[in-house]
């Protein structure tokens, strides 16, 4: 039987808001688990490792509810870019991405009872324009790369810097809704009317 309660193991506004206007009814609990890289670990496995344990550490507080973990990383040649720690680190992450491509992996996993019934890592392909260091400096000050794997995001200021995306936007914003929908599907979980998620 599939639980009736929904919950999405992140404090993300950006998955928040894609669930919400997709209709989906679900509440919101951050899993507060620590995300550090394990050394050897490829860009797939971490982010399929941590959306893992984000739903499972969640699901082990509420056991009868299905629970949605999610984990987005920037993929720059063999390099994992994940939220900056300072502006410093921002400003050379999206260096490192002017004029190339890369790519962003958002793994989600879903959990009930304390076991993972379905996860998956989804690739999108994202493309960066030439950036000057001013432009990069100006956007860094705005705040908006720092809680952002790779240092920005492509619902916001960031898109200006992107030249081509391959794959799913939603992805690339932290939550391959396609995928994900279908998967709450298969379990039963139809979107309603879309609601304000607590």
């Amino acid at each position: 039987m599939c639980p009736t309660r929904l919950i999405l193991a992140s404090g993300s506004p950006r998955r928040k808001e894609l669930l919400g206007a997709a209709g989906v009814q679900f509440d919101t609990i951050e899993s507060g688990i620590d995300e550090m890289l394990q050394d050897g670990e490829s860009g797939c496995n971490y982010a399929l490792r941590v959306a893992r344990e984000k739903a499972l550490s969640v699901s082990t507080r509420f056991p009868d509810a299905l629970v949605l973990g999610a984990d987005t990383i920037v993929l720059c040649g063999n390099e994992i870019l994940v939220k900056p720690n300072d502006e410093a680190e921002a400003c050379r992450m999206l260096a490192k991405l002017s004029d190339r491509t890369h790519k962003v992996i958002t793994a989600y996993a879903l959990v009930s009872a304390g076991a993972v019934i379905e996860a998956e890592p989804i690739t999108s392909n994202v493309t960066f324009r030439r950036l000057c260091e001013n432009e990069i400096r100006q956007y860094v000050a705005t705040g908006e790369p720092m809680d952002k794997a790779g240092a920005y995001g492509i619902q916001g200021r960031g898109a200006a810097f992107i030249a081509n995306v391959a794959g799913a936007r939603d992805n690339v914003m932290g939550l391959p809704m396609r995928e994900v929908l279908a998967a709450l599907a298969r379990l039963g979980v139809v979107p309603e009317a879309p609601r304000h998620s607590s």
